[in-house]
């Protein structure tokens, strides 16, 4: 029986500064606080799993540089119990991110060195040694090579994803939310092979051309989930888990439709948000292997997305999974009602 989660993917040193405004070209701000964390989609979501209690094995797949960072990540793996046998290192330097964090808003700006991620390639995935019962794999859009689309098509991506079908994994994504027009050309030939989507309300307008939220930035419950059910139709196998601050929307292949709202965490309760759809995805993902419901890994994701708030790192703040749960009596659900 397969058992465990492999996650591949980009592997990040977040450097984290937490300031009082965000300036405008030329002008000064203060920071207030900085941090040095793990960041990426493969290294949150190994970490976020370790904190959330996860009793299965757990291994990452990638590359980092042949550099202190490097050899920071693979030694802060060792110490979880996370498999690296498949983490290599590089003549690259590691890929990092300067994450300048708004005190009072807790939105984030990213300024990032793609490093090390952009060189992970098809040949880089070996299915064969492992006997995990999921694959991630993310950010699509933020691997150079692995975005690269051949001349029948496919992308590299959807290669990797097919390889893992056929050695008996669920699949799953996530996707960075980048602003360009590369969407709907680099996403959809993986598509098929993708067991469960995470993305959030921009990056799925952005593959759908449906306007998730309104002129005004205020979310179109209805339209997040037209959007999820035609990404369901561009051939996603299981699952589109569209998230949002406010909750999550997914839609099912058999046409089934949920709505989770988020946490309601008071604001002076929240050290940002750096991470939290990581998070998010770390819960559900926890949830999926151990063969829950979706109304139950959708619960346990936001109770994870919302724990990660306590810290302004991207996963130090997450709490075992009971004690997530908890969170719901203290805080409650938000009270937003979405139409679904």
């Amino acid at each position: 029986m397969r058992n465990g989660i492999l996650v591949g993917g980009n592997w990040i040193i977040d450097q984290v500064k937490v300031i009082d405004v965000f300036p405008e070209e030329e002008k000064l701000v203060n920071i207030l606080v900085e941090y040095s964390s793990n960041g990426g989609s493969a290294y949150n979501l190994l970490k976020g799993l370790v904190k959330l209690g996860a009793d299965f094995p757990l291994s990452g797949l990638g590359l980092v540089g042949n550099d202190e960072r490097g050899s920071k990540i693979i030694a802060e793996c060792l110490e979880l119990g996370i498999d690296v046998s498949q983490l290599r290192q590089v003549d690259a330097p590691t890929s990092y991110t300067d994450v300048m964090t708004v005190k009072h808003t807790g939105k984030r700006t990213f300024f990032h060195q793609r490093g090390a991620n952009a060189l992970l390639d098809v040949d880089d995935f070996d299915f064969s040694g492992s006997k995990a019962r999921i694959f991630h794999l993310g950010y699509l859009l933020l691997l150079d090579r692995l975005d690269i689309v051949e001349p029948d098509g496919q992308s590299r991506a959807s290669m990797v994803f097919k390889a893992a079908k056929a050695s008996g994994y669920l699949t799953s994504a996530d996707i960075v939310s980048e602003r360009s027009d590369r969407f709907k050309d680099i996403i959809p030939a993986a598509l098929p092979y993708i067991d469960y989507l995470f993305v959030n309300e921009f990056e799925a307008a952005m593959l759908t051309g449906i306007a998730t939220v309104s002129a005004t930035a205020e979310l179109l419950p209805d339209a997040c989930q037209l959007a999820a059910s035609k990404i369901i139709e561009m051939g996603v196998n299981q699952w589109v888990v569209l998230h949002f601050p406010a909750g999550a929307i997914a839609v099912s292949r058999s046409g089934a439709v949920l709505f989770q709202p988020s946490i309601q965490v008071p604001a002076e309760k929240i050290a940002g948000a750096v991470g939290a759809g990581d998070a998010f995805a770390a819960g559900v993902l926890m949830g999926l292997h151990d063969g829950l419901p979706m109304e139950a890994c959708l619960e346990l994701g936001v109770c994870a997305g919302a724990s990660s708030l306590f810290a302004a790192t991207s996963s130090d703040g997450i709490l075992p999974a009971d004690e997530c749960r908890l969170l719901v009596g203290e805080y409650g659900f938000r009270n937003e009602t979405i139409k679904i």
